[in-house]
């Protein structure tokens, strides 16, 4: 059952162009221990070994295994009420994240779900640790936040709920650029 929440948003990530071959992560929690996807897994095609249970606190034997923004999530869970994590690569919020400090969607479903959506960095960020504390602070007051030019940090009570916020940010950055697009 685990494995296969794991495989369906994974897929559904991989699919819609959120994620390359071996990019993004995921990631719940269940008390002291968090599980996520291992380093450099595909989500796309994510398999019973590619899912590492470590601790949220402590490290162990499993934790090389885990994916390289262990950090990040861990700091999401110390501080927020959230019980899953999902770390995507959407094209069209990234972009946006390269030259504004907040998305504000303009459709109705964006500004209901999201309102706004801050942007991490002042600078295109490459090791999320650096801004892990950052991104979780802005976590415990909106459901998506954009690292520049890193990605997206979604989060939920499931997992399945996570990746819907990653699907109404890429809906609505689509739709500013399509708008923006228009306006020219």
């Amino acid at each position: 059952m685990l494995v296969a929440e794991f495989q369906s948003v994974g897929q559904d990530l991989f699919l819609r162009g959120a994620v390359s071959s071996h990019g993004g992560n995921l990631s719940i929690r269940r008390g002291d221990q968090l599980i996520i996807t291992r380093r450099g897994a595909h989500l796309g095609h994510l398999t019973d070994q590619d899912i590492i249970e470590t601790g949220v606190e402590l490290n162990d034997r499993s934790t090389p295994s885990a994916s390289s923004e262990l950090a990040v999530h861990r700091a999401i869970y110390r501080s927020t009420a959230a019980h899953a994590v999902v770390h995507a690569h959407p094209i069209a919020a990234m972009a946006l994240s390269l030259l504004e400090d907040v998305l504000e969607p303009i459709d109705a479903e964006g500004r209901r779900l999201l309102k706004q959506v801050p942007v991490i960095g002042s600078s295109v960020i490459e090791a999320t640790r650096e801004v892990a504390e950052e991104v979780a602070a802005a976590l415990g007051e909106h459901p998506a936040v954009l690292v520049r030019g890193h990605g997206s940090f979604t989060v939920g009570q499931l997992l399945d709920e996570a990746h819907r916020w990653t699907s109404v940010l890429e809906q609505s950055a689509q739709l500013i650029i399509a708008v923006r697009q228009l306006r020219r």
